[in-house]
């Protein structure tokens, strides 16, 4: 059952300031709102990445067709990935009318028999919600009678938004399942990743540069998780959001109930990636974890600089606009200056007032509508290359000038300091591609 109590929680999050405005990127929902993202598909996207454990639908069909696998994350689970199927109660209108319960039993035993999953998160929709199954007695009843945790996600749909949902997430995951396994050994080091999906391999960019420093990565929320891991969350010693506002109430909450702090930071460009790394051996203010951290950010540093070198000459004087949403807005945005590009606007459509505050160090013009405002900005700057999602590549097909897609669909890493050559090397070859120039031309019939 949807907790009121907790839903107004989260819509006036204490660490998140926006909430105190009209503008938030959590803010209660009014009718046709949710067609950009609503709660259950936030909530998704939070805890997909676990790929030892089976996502369940509780709902229509038409909710998991809807946002199944909407993004690249990458996992190295050796096992079976059970994101690569979807999983869902398929409620009808017979089980509108007489309830939904049933057949959630009977799914989530025919899940455990033949996958045998590690635990099972079950999610509840708009209908579920509506109808009124009480889906907290059937998991509690199935995780007793089948011992394995599972795991009820109460995000409906209709609750909120997107941002919303992934709060929902991990609340779910904080009150079920972080601190029920202790570890056999607590490291000094240890961090928790948390709101990082791994999307095209991000995390991957780095957790091997905190490694070699001396870091611990205990458990990630929820790039590349584990059931295991995240169970034993509470015994990490530093909470790290890598761009995520959205988990900034499990941050919170972790460092009232563990005593846990927690730092923001990004891993997209050379400065932020450095600064983030910093940021984290910092917190733990241990000298000779700081020095390891600067001999390995100037190693890095190096070999990055040799890297784009080769690019910098064609990247000279070259102008972008960045149409992208939430953190991207600045974190590309520094990305892309590291790169050498002038940023000459982004996008701050949907993104929270934090994040605006940001926005505004790095990049001049700040898009509140890209559709009226993109198209002038292109002409008036005389820009070079737009990055965006996919649906803002025809702008860039009728402006003739080159496309990036970096949103989530985007199928190449550009987090850390490997992620920035993949960034440049795809920044150039679109400045570098004849199509643009070509496909928005008359046709030869069409010429006179």
């Amino acid at each position: 059952m949807v907790n009121k109590k907790l839903i107004n929680e989260l819509l006036n999050e204490s660490a998140c300031s926006s909430n105190s405005t009209k503008k938030t990127s959590c803010n209660r929902p009014k009718p046709g709102a949710s067609s950009g993202g609503c709660a259950f598909e936030g909530a998704q996207i939070a805890l997909f990445p676990y790929a030892d454990v089976v996502h369940l639908v509780h709902g229509p069909a038409t909710c998991i067709g809807a946002s199944w696998e909407t993004r690249a994350t990458k996992t190295s689970y050796e096992g079976e990935d059970n994101t690569q199927m979807g999983y869902c109660t398929t409620i009808n209108m017979n089980d509108v009318i007489f309830g939904g319960h049933k057949k959630l039993e009977e799914s989530i035993k025919f899940i455990y028999e033949h996958k045998k999953p590690k635990a099972i998160f079950v999610y509840e929709t708009c209908v579920t919600a509506m109808i009124g199954d009480d889906m907290d007695s059937v998991c509690s009843h199935a995780t007793e009678e089948l011992g394995i945790p599972v795991i009820v996600v109460h995000s409906p749909g209709f609750v909120g938004s997107k941002n919303l949902g992934s709060r929902l997430g991990g609340e779910a995951v904080l009150h079920q399942l972080i601190g029920t396994k202790e570890p056999e050994t607590i490291h000094t080091y240890g961090i928790n990743l948390i709101g990082e999906y791994n999307v095209t391999g991000d995390m991957w960019q780095y957790t091997h540069l905190l490694e070699e420093i001396g870091i611990k990565i205990v458990s990630t929320l929820a790039g590349d998780g584990r059931l295991e891991d995240i169970q034993t969350a509470h015994t990490a010693k530093l909470n790290v959001l890598v761009c995520a506002k959205s988990l900034v109430t499990m941050a919170r909450k972790m460092e009232e109930k563990y005593n846990i702090p927690y730092v923001s930071v990004s891993f997209y460009g050379k400065r932020d990636t450095s600064n983030a790394i910093m940021t984290i051996v910092e917190a733990f203010q241990d000298e000779s974890l700081i020095a390891k951290a600067k001999e390995v950010i100037q190693r890095e540093e190096a070999k990055l600089e040799a890297k784009l070198e080769p690019f910098r000459d064609i990247l000279k004087g070259k102008k972008a606009i960045l149409n992208t949403g939430g953190n991207k807005s600045w974190s590309i945005a520094s990305a892309l200056q590291d790169i050498g590009l002038e940023v000459v606007a982004t996008s701050i459509a949907k993104t929270t007032l934090e994040d605006i505050e940001i926005a505004k160090k790095y990049v001049p013009i700040l898009m509140k509508v890209p559709a009226n405002e993109q198209s002038k900005l292109i002409d008036e700057h005389k820009v070079d290359i737009l990055l965006a999602g996919g649906r803002s590549l025809y702008t860039a097909i009728k402006k003739k000038i080159s496309f990036v897609d970096v949103n989530q669909e985007k199928k190449i890493s550009y987090g850390a300091y490997d992620g920035l050559t993949n960034l440049a090397t795809d920044v150039v070859n679109s400045l570098q591609n004849r199509v643009f120039k070509v496909v928005a031309t008359k046709a030869p019939w069409e010429a006179n």
